[in-house]
């Protein structure tokens, strides 16, 4: 899809069709020339409402506000109705919720690049995209002069965010058989080549030889041996030092501790945190941010056999620290644990984050659509919420920690256990888990972010299709654009 932005007026601009946005139901704008045919079939512009006019070449979608989160929704549903026509050329308007903010123009162009995302990969038919083309006129409905360089440079990122996550979305998406711990590897060799990334992949040699035995303990009955990826961006002068560390279970079986059936189908999305972080680096490298950020990815496969780990073993972690197995479905704790320990002891980061499909009692906590968001200290926990909730518009929800449920995974025989001896309050249970792996330095800026609800959806929402979303991408990329300009919060 390319996009061109113009000064030309929208009259005077030629295309296929004409997308308009309905803000908060507002018909009587001079801009909405059919009110009478949009009577008629009962339009009322309502949030991601749609209305198809082709004899006036012209559709006009709803969106409850003039925020970049409805707008972005909102424009994703409008597009994605437009795949099965033969429309291939668009133009729009801009939409600003005042003069000097371009932050709706991007969640706009977001939007047509998360809308128009198809994944058909294994489909003997392919699906034929007709729309290529979309100009956006500088012309702005409220009549705002708007600067070109600033409106040019908010698409170019929408861009570069909305494909970093496509890529991930892809991803997560491909099947276990094709996209195994080796694969993940060679996957990050070709992003960093691509994106002037440094990449360092650990084999199993060298993770014996950093002591990784939780993680090498799920990966053993895996014919496919574990990977550890860590990829670099690393600018002059960084403003500031970001961390992330990615869950990357290939698949997961559950190990010993076998998951149902049902529950076993979409488990390749348990690669979605790794994924993400793949993601990130190819947008903060694309965008050249002032940030050194670095990338780690647990690349690992739970499976069962004659080798595999067992619940009742106990595995001594990359810190030293003894865990009880009472699950082996409890298994992305364990290869976050080493993961973990090994980024900090790589790199003193300002700010470290992990992020993976972590419980599903964060899905049953918070829902499908909302990551659970929990750490030691108020400030990392609060730049991810509002870079989540207020900025890049994933979804996310605060879990307090709490002494109680800190005893649920004290363990009699060892140091910890890897799961709790109750079922209620397991995400936050498994992100208190994961701070018995954080050292004293980077205690007070971690946080862990559980994306389980919305990293794999099987049903279309919002600018997400059915499938991978990938979420956690651009909620990481905005918080480390804002720390580019120096702001935290």
């Amino acid at each position: 899809m390319n996009f061109k932005l113009t000064t030309d007026n929208l009259e005077t601009i030629k295309a296929d069709l004409e997308v308009i946005i309905i803000i908060n139901k507002n018909l009587e704008h001079t801009f909405v020339k059919d009110k009478k045919s949009l009577d008629k079939v009962g339009f009322e512009g309502s949030q991601e409402e749609i209305c198809l006019l082709p004899e006036s070449k012209r559709l006009y979608v709803g969106s409850e506000s003039i925020k970049s989160t409805d707008i972005r929704s909102a424009i994703a549903v409008a597009i994605r109705s437009l795949k099965n026509t033969k429309f291939k050329h668009i133009k729009i308007a801009i939409y600003m919720s005042h003069s000097k903010c371009t932050a709706v123009l991007r969640g706009m162009v977001e939007g047509m690049i998360l809308g128009d995302y198809t994944f058909d990969q294994y489909k003997s038919k392919k699906s034929k995209k007709a729309l290529k083309e979309v100009t956006i006129s500088l012309e702005e409905y409220h009549g705002y002069k708007l600067d070109q360089e600033s409106c040019q440079r908010a698409i170019n990122n929408a861009k570069i965010g909305a494909n970093a996550t496509n890529y991930t979305r892809d991803i997560v998406n491909t099947t276990p058989d094709d996209c195994y711990p080796a694969v993940m590897a060679k996957i990050a060799k070709r992003l960093a080549k691509k994106s002037d990334l440094t990449c360092t992949i650990l084999k199993p040699k060298r993770l014996r030889e950093e002591k990784m035995n939780t993680l090498l303990a799920v990966a053993r009955a895996s014919r496919h041996t574990p990977r550890v990826i860590h990829l670099a961006h690393k600018p002059k002068n960084p403003k500031a030092v970001v961390s992330i560390v990615g869950k990357g279970l290939t698949y997961d079986s559950g190990g010993l501790s076998l998951k149902p059936a049902d529950y076993m189908v979409t488990m390749k999305a348990d690669k979605s945190g790794g994924s993400a972080v793949m993601g990130i680096m190819k947008a903060v490298s694309e965008m050249n941010l002032p940030i050194e950020v670095h990338g780690f990815v647990g690349a690992v496969e739970n499976m069962i056999g004659g080798d595999a780990y067992k619940p009742d073993d106990v595995l001594v972690a990359k810190n030293g620290k003894t865990i009880e197995v009472r699950n082996t479905d409890a298994e992305g704790r364990l290869v976050l644990a080493d993961v973990l320990c090994y980024a900090q002891q790589e790199v003193k980061a300002d700010y470290l984050f992990d992020m993976a499909t972590l419980t599903g009692a964060c899905v049953v906590g918070v829902g499908h659509y909302t990551s659970g968001v929990m750490g030691n200290s108020k400030m990392p926990v609060d730049m991810v919420l509002n870079a989540a909730n207020k900025i890049s518009g994933e979804l996310a929800s605060k879990l307090d920690f709490n002494r109680y449920l800190g005893k649920t995974i004290k363990s009699e025989i060892a140091d910890i256990c890897n799961i709790s001896n109750t079922r209620y309050g397991g995400a936050i249970t498994a992100g208190m888990f994961l701070s018995e792996f954080i050292d004293e330095e980077h205690k007070d800026r971690w946080a862990h972010i559980d994306i389980a609800g919305p990293a794999f959806v099987e049903h279309t929402w919002g600018e997400n299709p059915h499938g991978a979303s990938g979420a956690g991408v651009r909620l990481m990329l905005r918080l480390i654009e804002k720390l580019s300009r120096g702001d935290k919060h």
